[in-house]
């Protein structure tokens, strides 16, 4: 994870996300050394462009990358605003997200990468959940930063459009259905508290009916319908609630501890690349915020 990728959010938004300790160069080596393609890019080179659409797979947009030598920059509206070193992936948020690249990558020296595509991605996860684990970690860690930065600077208010919620397929919901089918979903009534912000985490939820209202300083900043899901931050990092849940409608869903939780991420990759893309669509939304 590089000092400025994708994850600031919109041109000239926010201030740069530094370097994080939860990024681990070993781990991160390991995953791509296992399932990337080490790629030789001459100096020079644009890697990657801002506002290149992220695409389909196999599409140049797609990959994400991690630098073993050499020297990268980034950039926005052509000003340089970081760089990425050695041993340090870049490029994951547009890849996970679908979304347009929020920066360009362009080599300054002869470089060496590797690059994962979305099909080597989603087949790695599977054999090493600890690099999807450290991506939600990261994408966390910032996602708490940002709301506090955004709650202190009373930067949320009530004119604010709300988020829609990523849902998971229809596929991957029948599957954790079934995984789940001896224990009942729960029943929520219209204006229930489900979660409290500041409380500790035991459950994650995902909706199977219903609507459930997010709200962050009594304002509300999304709305997860059926197939979302809420509470799962506070299962990866084990920290207290950031957010608030409400039915706003009668609700029914299903309750997930932290032991099924990383039980999930470590047997099904399409549920932990669903959360990787959840987490990086409100890490975008909440860093609009500073617009």
């Amino acid at each position: 994870m590089v000092r400025n990728t994708e994850a600031e959010g919109p041109k000239g938004s926010m201030p740069a996300p530094t370097r994080t300790s939860l990024y681990q160069p070993a781990v991160a080596l390991q995953f791509f050394k296992s399932y990337g393609k080490l790629e030789d890019v001459p100096a020079g080179k644009t890697i990657f462009a801002e506002n290149e659409d992220a695409g389909g797979m196999f599409s140049s947009g797609s990959k994400m990358y991690l630098l073993l030598e050499g020297d990268v920059s980034l950039s926005v509206a052509r000003k340089e605003i970081g760089s990425v070193a050695n041993g340090e992936s870049f490029g994951e948020m547009a890849s996970i997200s679908h979304s347009p690249r929020s920066a360009s990558a362009k080599a300054k020296t002869a470089c060496k990468i590797y690059a994962v595509d979305e099909k080597q991605f989603l087949g790695a996860i599977e054999k090493s959940p600890e690099f999807a684990l450290m991506l939600m970690s990261i994408m966390i860690s910032r996602l708490r930063e940002t709301v506090s930065n955004l709650t202190a600077g009373g930067r949320l208010t009530d004119e604010d459009k709300w988020n829609r919620a990523a849902v998971f397929d229809k596929k991957l919901m029948a599957d954790i259905e079934r995984q789940f089918e001896d224990k009942p979903a729960s029943l929520h009534p219209l204006n229930k508290v489900i979660l409290k912000e500041g409380d500790k985490g035991v459950f994650m939820y995902v909706v199977l009916e219903g609507v459930v209202a997010i709200s962050i300083a009594d304002k509300v900043v999304e709305k997860i319908g059926p197939g979302g899901v809420f509470g799962e931050m506070a299962l990866v990092d084990q920290s207290a609630r950031v957010a608030t849940a409400t039915a706003e409608t009668d609700c029914t869903m299903l309750s997930i501890n932290r032991n099924d939780f990383m039980s999930l991420v470590k047997t099904k990759p399409a549920f932990a690349l669903s959360l990787l893309k959840a987490l990086s669509e409100r890490l975008r939304y909440m860093t609009s915020k500073y617009k």
